[in-house]
């Protein structure tokens, strides 16, 4: 149905190969998983014995050594099958989470955990938002204080992902108080960790979509962090966050814009074999317009987004486009599968045709990891030029 930025024989070859890992698990496997509520294990399990897991990560770890294009097409290709979010979502941590473990972690830490990482032995979990801090990441509360062997961390994190399963945290505290800091996002310092339970409580947090990859609410109450386990230097944690929010927004964006492909295709086939009035509904201009509206609208995204990754790759800024891909991706994506259910008619509120739960899914991606406005933000004030409005 769509075809993105001309792609090199390799890159083909591994959206093939995905779509190839991923047919076991069709539209039946993820209804189950949204129903249940259960982890989508034997996916994550073929993901990770794919080596998919380490795409954007060196060889002499166990990964590929591609880059954000490639990892940015697995991704599209997980969404575009049908998974959505609750297939990207249970990978999505691994493709460049760990990248600050992998850019500033000592050797030690990195020769020990990326390996397990990429094949999907250690399960890790990120714990960055708080409740009083929501995007202002430099308002964070989590302290961690030092000890003769390390650290002890206390506090709050919320919407942390996959906690239940998890067995290692990255986690980001505050080391030196605010207060001490010449600028407010200094003194925090991210860490990579054992998830010890005695120590965490981790709490499910019910919400609209997604169900079978769960968030949570953390409760930290002296959670012992060795001296090694400090990624990079101590009060340069936000620095090191900050080398992945790009890669982060051009992946929610391209994972949109596979959903909302996904969605429009189920809606063109509906369209073409339900009939009303003796002819097809998608030969009425009222249905066929919004669903040509929404392949055009997520196929200008998908342009943005791989240009995105295309500068990243290449070492150069790219921080307008991916913000703009992202914000771009994400409402196309969401059209698109409003635009579904809405084609489906009163079948579309039915779970028998998935629409529902892939418009469902879309709207998270209109809120994570950063809002709409904060993206607008970023472009009215770095791109334009126009005065902080915050």
């Amino acid at each position: 149905m769509h075809v993105i930025q001309p792609m090199t024989e390799d890159q083909a070859a591994i959206r093939d190969a995905v779509a190839k890992t991923l047919e076991p698990f069709d539209d039946a496997y993820w209804a189950k998983t949204d129903e249940t509520g259960e982890w989508p294990e034997a996916f994550c399990d073929a993901m990770a014995k794919g080596g998919w897991l380490g795409i954007a990560f060196p060889e002499e770890y166990g990964g590929a050594g591609l880059g954000l294009t490639e990892a940015a097409l697995m991704m599209q290709t997980v969404t575009r099958t049908g998974a959505g979010y609750s297939g990207a979502s249970a990978i999505h941590l691994n493709i460049f989470g760990p990248k600050p473990l992998e850019k500033f972690g000592n050797p030690e830490l990195k020769r020990e955990s990326l390996p397990k990482i990429i094949s999907g032995e250690e399960k890790m979990c990120f714990a960055v938002t708080e409740p009083n801090s929501g995007l202002d990441t430099s308002s964070l509360e989590t302290k961690a204080e030092r000890t003769n062997t390390g650290y002890l961390i206390h506090g709050r994190k919320i919407w942390t992902t996959g906690a239940q399963r998890a067995d290692k945290i990255l986690i980001i505290a505050r080391t030196t108080p605010k207060d001490q800091c010449a600028k407010p996002y200094m003194g925090l310092s991210l860490f990579y960790t054992d998830l010890d339970r005695g120590k965490i409580e981790a709490n499910v947090i019910p919400k609209m979509g997604r169900k079978a990859v769960e968030c949570n609410t953390l409760f930290i109450d002296g959670l012992e962090v060795p001296k090694e386990h400090l990624i990079g230097n101590e009060g340069d944690g936000f620095k090191y966050l900050l080398q992945g929010l790009n890669p982060e927004r051009v992946l929610f964006a391209v994972e949109s814009i596979g959903l909302g492909f996904a969605a429009l295709e189920r809606a063109t086939r509906y369209a073409n074999e339900r009939v009303v009035f003796g002819r097809p509904i998608g030969q009425n201009q009222g249905i066929a317009h919004p669903l040509a509206k929404s392949w055009a609208e997520l196929s200008a995204a998908e342009l943005l987004a791989y240009k995105a990754a295309a500068l990243y790759d290449a070492g150069q800024d790219c921080g307008a486009e991916a913000n703009a891909a992202k914000y771009l991706g994400t409402e196309a994506g969401f059209t698109a599968c409003e635009t579904a259910v809405l084609t489906h008619g009163g079948m579309g509120y039915a779970k028998e045709y998935h629409v529902e739960r892939m418009m469902r899914e879309a709207m998270l991606a209109r809120i994570a990891p950063v809002s709409r406005e904060m993206i607008l933000n970023f472009i009215s004030e770095r791109v334009l030029g126009l005065p902080k409005s915050y």
